[in-house]
């Protein structure tokens, strides 16, 4: 029963849930052309590859050493990552792919004692748990607003990633069958 931990749960729950995120993304990205990625609604808005360039940047900062350096590194340009750099969807993809790799693959090395260690974010203090659950916070965040920017891009021709409209009562009927 080891594995049974709060700790072990809730390192699994973490990753469940930020897996989850990623793979909100990666739907939406399939629904979306090249140009998609660059559109902006407003002068003081983010694109999705301007989003996808943060999250990436942040997730390569945050959890490369997650328990021995600073999360923000200084080789981070995080200025950089609020600029247009015109990738393609390739690009943004494999960006936003090695983020995800780095974040996911650093929480599953991480042991149940390992969440009450100190780590620190610019220079800031802060328990790993504490870390994680920012983390936990932050990416999803920014997942809504890819998906919601999308839903804007694609109009009539979005496709759910959730339970349809008008569904709910029929989802709920075949939650409960399934138990």
């Amino acid at each position: 029963m080891a594995d049974q931990t709060v700790e072990h749960v809730f390192l699994t729950s973490a990753i469940a849930r930020l897996s989850y995120y990623k793979e909100l993304g990666d739907k939406t990205f399939t629904q979306l052309i090249e140009a998609d990625f660059h559109f902006k609604p407003g002068s003081e808005s983010n694109s999705i590859a301007i989003i996808i360039q943060h999250v990436a940047g942040n997730m390569l900062s945050r959890w490369t050493d997650f328990l021995t350096a600073d999360g923000e590194k200084a080789w981070r340009n995080r200025d950089a990552e609020f600029a247009g750099q015109n990738l393609t969807k390739q690009e943004l993809i494999e960006l936003w792919n090695q983020g995800w790799d780095c974040c996911l693959g650093s929480l599953k090395a991480l042991t149940a004692d390992d969440l009450l260690k100190t780590i620190h974010i610019r220079n800031e203090g802060l328990l790993a748990i504490d870390a994680v659950n920012r983390q936990l916070a932050h990416y999803p965040y920014h997942v809504g607003q890819i998906v919601y920017l999308a839903k804007m891009i694609r109009d009539e021709h979005w496709q759910t990633l959730s339970i349809a409209r008008g569904q709910s009562e029929q989802f709920n009927r075949q939650m409960k069958s399934k138990n």
